[in-house]
């Protein structure tokens, strides 16, 4: 939007002492009724930044927790969602596959567009498993700039080849680096994705992450109802810290059990609407 300046406001009328110094030269004094008008793309500037960066907060575990348990991924108080993110990767995906399987636990694995338009027939061998898949983004980058069209087209295009792979259309997104910036937010919702990020984390992408660091640091935040973030590979973390978690999961399983609780994917998690 152009605002228009008014030329006829002099000294005489604005008082201002720029008018005053060009009074009686003939000359069009300066005058501040530019000044609203340069403070417009400021204020655009700032408009944009915080709605790009505001939602992002979300990423505070006690806030969403309190704030926005749907997004948080609370369910059944009787239920664990188990989840993976960065994936499929034909090095490390199939030990977790074995793993779980030997566990009679499916899970949610969060994977990267790019990766299934690498490793396709390993995306529909996770589904044909009787595992879910959602999105986690075309690739793990950092959203540190607002750029709306890119998440929109980026998140529809990981959507669209998870469905042409698998046949099966994915419900739930969740961003890398779980930064749900406005951008992000807005692509999953007009994508008919469900944004839902985590409770409880194994920190697991360190290059000193191991089996018993991974299972104290889930354990210190499950509940009933939670979500596990782990991951299947070391895509965007220390080489070979898929290890850490790996070896954690007959741990964690047992755990959970133990305490009465189902271990399973989102689709079987209740999690109420963000």
């Amino acid at each position: 939007m152009r605002f228009a300046t008014t030329g006829t406001r002099n000294a005489r009328t604005t008082g201002r002492g720029p008018g005053r110094a060009g009074a009686g030269t003939g000359r069009a004094p300066l005058t501040g009724a530019v000044r609203p008008a340069a403070l417009v793309p400021a204020a655009a500037l700032a408009a944009v930044a915080a709605a790009h960066i505001v939602p992002a907060a979300t990423w505070l575990p006690r806030l969403r927790t309190a704030c926005l348990p749907g997004l948080a991924g609370i369910g059944r108080p009787d239920h664990i969602a188990l989840t993976f993110d960065d994936g499929p990767d034909p090095d490390s995906t199939p030990h977790f596959l074995t793993a779980l399987d030997a566990l009679a636990v499916r899970a949610t694995f969060f994977v990267l567009g790019e990766n299934v338009a690498r490793h396709p027939a390993l995306a529909r061998h996770i589904a044909e498993r009787g595992h879910e898949l959602a999105v986690h983004g075309w690739t793990h980058s950092r959203p540190w700039l607002p750029a709306p069209g890119r998440d929109l087209a980026e998140t529809a295009r990981a959507a669209r080849v998870l469905y042409d792979t698998t046949g099966h259309r994915p419900q739930w997104y969740r961003p890398p680096y779980g930064i749900l910036t406005g951008g992000r937010w807005a692509a999953a919702r007009r994508t008919g994705l469900r944004p839902v990020l985590w409770t409880a984390w194994g920190r697991d992408w360190t290059a000193r992450a191991t089996p018993g660091s991974v299972r104290a640091a889930v354990g210190a935040d499950l509940r009933g109802g939670g979500t596990v973030l782990l991951h299947d590979t070391d895509h965007a973390a220390s080489p070979g810290c898929w290890h850490a978690a790996l070896g954690a999961l007959p741990g964690l399983v047992t755990a959970c059990r133990d305490a009465g609780w189902e271990v399973g994917p989102l689709a079987e998690h209740a999690v109420a609407r963000a």
